[in-house]
């Protein structure tokens, strides 16, 4: 993927997603952005040349063969889609969101011709184990799993802790605990959201197999299902990578 490259972006009016999403606008590497989700990003006072660079769809996350994601033919796809039990009303809204939703929708983006190599970006959590007693936690392990196994040529997941100068109108308290468990047994600081969405940009630029050895990336999943896990120090790091 050295030439200029299409990127999806799910979950782009979240606090990780905006910011990704006016790095990948402002990124020569992109050429074409796509902003795909329940509500899309406001363009006021965007540039023209931005306009033209950025395709934005509202789709229903039930009515994917709706959507159109297949048609972009996207060569990343960037998932920073996500919710918390609290703020979805119910634990089963809460796992059709966080979970469903991701991988249903990057199953619809994967294109049909094989000769397609496409890369996927996902936004987990520090702590994701899919065997946690924590159900956040729990999901995000699993999710992880179903990426990997929907068969793109390269899948990398981030694990950050803590998120920094998120901006968000709400208080994610579960969110804010798991987070420094997965801090304290990393010995990490905390991640800044900007220096997040830059080292996600990176990764989708970059691939698992361009990735510096000081990102101390490491290899996860089983046999045919295998995805690249970047830590926080790592995303520290790739995030300073041009």
């Amino acid at each position: 993927m050295s030439k200029a490259q299409s990127a999806l972006i799910l979950g782009a009016t979240g606090a990780t997603g905006k910011h990704l999403l006016s790095q990948l606008l402002s990124s020569p590497h992109f050429s074409r952005v796509g902003e795909y989700g329940r509500r899309v990003s406001s363009l006021e006072g965007k540039e023209d040349a931005i306009k033209s660079k950025l395709e934005q769809k509202v789709i229903d996350f039930e009515k994917l063969g709706e959507s159109g994601l297949k048609d972009g033919k996207w060569d990343v796809v960037f998932i920073t889609l996500g919710t918390t039990r609290a703020k979805a009303g119910s634990a089963a809204a809460f796992e059709r969101i966080d979970r469903e939703y991701v991988v249903n929708a990057a199953k619809e983006a994967k294109s049909d011709d094989p000769a397609h190599e496409q890369r996927i970006v996902y936004v987990s959590s520090g702590g994701a184990n899919p065997s946690s007693p924590f159900p956040y936690l729990r999901s995000k392990g699993l999710t992880e799993q179903a990426l990997a196994s929907l068969g793109y040529a390269d899948t990398i997941v981030f694990h950050p802790g803590v998120l920094k100068n998120t901006e968000r109108s709400e208080n994610r308290i579960a969110e804010t605990v798991v987070g420094w468990i997965g801090v304290c047994t990393s010995g990490f600081n905390a991640t800044q959201v900007p220096l997040l969405a830059k080292s996600v940009l990176n990764a989708g630029r970059l691939g698992s197999f361009s990735l510096s050895a000081p990102v101390g990336a490491r290899t996860a999943g089983k046999e045919g299902a295998r995805y690249t896990i970047i830590g926080n120090h790592g995303a520290t790091v790739l995030s300073r990578e041009d």
